[in-house]
């Protein structure tokens, strides 16, 4: 039998300014994951992956710091002294940063171009005139490139510098399963696994399965609060926070059909009531007849940024505010998604409209961006919109005196240029799930919109 143990500092005893200043470390965001995953569908490259070992052990540190000894490690007559650390060991407050930036540093000196649209995304042109992709989440990383050899080339340069562990062809990261038909340019992105196991972890296995995951007509508010004792003793047996937590990051990975609901069952975190959890016990039975649901990514159409806007009028029945929704595809394949409560009451229906345009567009920008700088270039990416009113207002000055009440920065889509926005019909936006709960038809639709479909 082999036991391991691994030294931990005490980070809780750790002084800011003393022993340790910034600990923020960056990574990869989900969206360029999907973007990668898109790019890798679309021109059929090679994925692969690789995991480091004993990641923060290889971070260079900046700070002077000293640790007892390690109990039962002490150095014979010298039990008094204090170990003066050279690297950054686990438990250290800085050594996530630390990682990133010892990785991001070799990462420059081998060639590679670190995108300004998101730092844990690299790239290079290899010989051939191809690009070869790594993107960085901690320890994990995804490497993609026409060539294998190239990968290859890659993999000994890192495992040179870092040890390293090969996982071959990329098969599941972040806990998303990834599969791949060769023959079709396919892959399929999902959870199944992952979704089964919170089934059976909060007892919902044998639940019987839904097809939509909230109820049209139900409106969840604070109002549902427990009122009495009876009704505050059994919520405290309910385990409300985390359910939502392990539905949110479902929908934050593969599952933009969870992203209104989850939106609205997360504002309850604080006094849920029982019309609270019978709302997240039906996302649960819905997830129990669809855990294979994910997203499809390759398709013969061209490789554009386009997105879709929607908003649903002072739909949060205690503030009045209204709910942006906005999702973007790649080609055919959704890669990213939102739908969120607007920062501020709106006073019509345009200007609700016109908010959730603006979001959309930011994220349109940021998204032509990144893919540009991965050697997808064109010039401008399109975001449809239902609202001819919102639409006009984005595209004319002349509107804005209408609109005296809404922030300033949300009055830049008459001159960006990056952004064309265009119409389309209310049946035929995907983002209409996003701000609303919608019937069993229509939910339907823009899931098949989206290429969001069983594996």
């Amino acid at each position: 039998m082999k036991f391991k143990a691994r030294v931990v500092a005490r980070g809780f005893s750790q002084r800011e300014g003393v022993d340790y200043d910034e600990i923020f470390s960056p990574v990869v965001r989900h969206t360029s994951i999907r973007v990668l995953l898109a790019i890798v569908a679309h021109y059929d490259l090679e994925l692969e992956q690789l995991d480091v070992n004993t990641t923060f052990l290889h971070g260079e540190l900046e700070e002077e710091i000293y640790m007892t000894q390690p109990e039962g490690f002490e150095v014979s007559g010298k039990e008094d002294y204090v170990c003066k650390l050279k690297k950054s060991l686990y438990g250290l407050k800085q050594s996530p940063r630390q990682w990133y930036k010892r990785f991001d540093s070799y990462m420059l000196e081998l060639g590679y171009s670190r995108s300004p649209y998101d730092c844990c995304v690299y790239h290079n042109k290899v010989e051939d005139g191809s690009m070869i992709y790594l993107v960085l989440y901690v320890e994990d990383m995804l490497i993609a490139a026409r060539s294998k050899s190239d990968i290859q080339k890659l993999k000994g340069l890192l495992s040179a510098e870092f040890e390293m562990k090969d996982l071959g062809a990329s098969q599941k990261i972040l806990g998303m399963e990834i599969y791949r038909d060769r023959s079709k340019k396919k892959l399929f992105l999902s959870q199944k696994s992952y979704i089964q196991k919170q089934l059976s972890r909060f007892g919902m296995s044998s639940a019987k399965p839904l097809n939509t995951p909230s109820a049209s007509n139900v409106h969840l508010s604070s109002a549902y609060a427990p009122q009495s004792e009876a009704e505050k003793e059994y919520i405290s047996r309910v385990p409300y926070a985390s359910v939502v937590g392990s539905l949110m990051y479902a929908m934050v990975c593969t599952r933009p059909d969870l992203a209104h609901v989850v939106n609205v069952v997360s504002r309850f975190m604080i006094q849920p009531g029982k019309e609270h959890w019978q709302a997240v016990k039906r996302i649960f039975r819905y997830l129990k007849g669809t855990p294979d649901v994910g997203i499809s990514f390759g398709s013969d159409t061209e490789c554009l940024v386009s997105g879709y806007s929607d908003s649903d009028y002072a739909g949060d029945v205690d503030t009045r505010r209204s709910m942006t929704g906005y999702v973007f595809t790649l080609g055919s394949s959704v890669v990213s998604w939102k739908a969120t409560l607007q920062s501020a009451v709106t006073l019509s229906t345009t200007e609700a409209e016109y908010m959730a345009l603006t979001e959309a567009a930011k994220e349109g920008i940021w998204l032509k961006g990144l893919v540009g700088d991965q050697g997808l270039h064109h010039d401008q990416a399109v975001v449809y919109c239902d609202s001819l009113s919102a639409i006009c207002l984005a595209k004319d000055q002349v509107h804005h005196k209408r609109t005296k009440d809404i922030d300033v920065r949300y009055h830049f889509l008459s001159t960006e240029k990056r952004i064309k926005v265009k119409k389309v019909g209310t049946a035929d936006n995907p983002a209409d799930m996003f701000t609303k709960s919608i019937p069993y038809g229509k939910f339907q639709h823009c899931l098949d919109l989206l290429n969001v479909l069983s594996g």
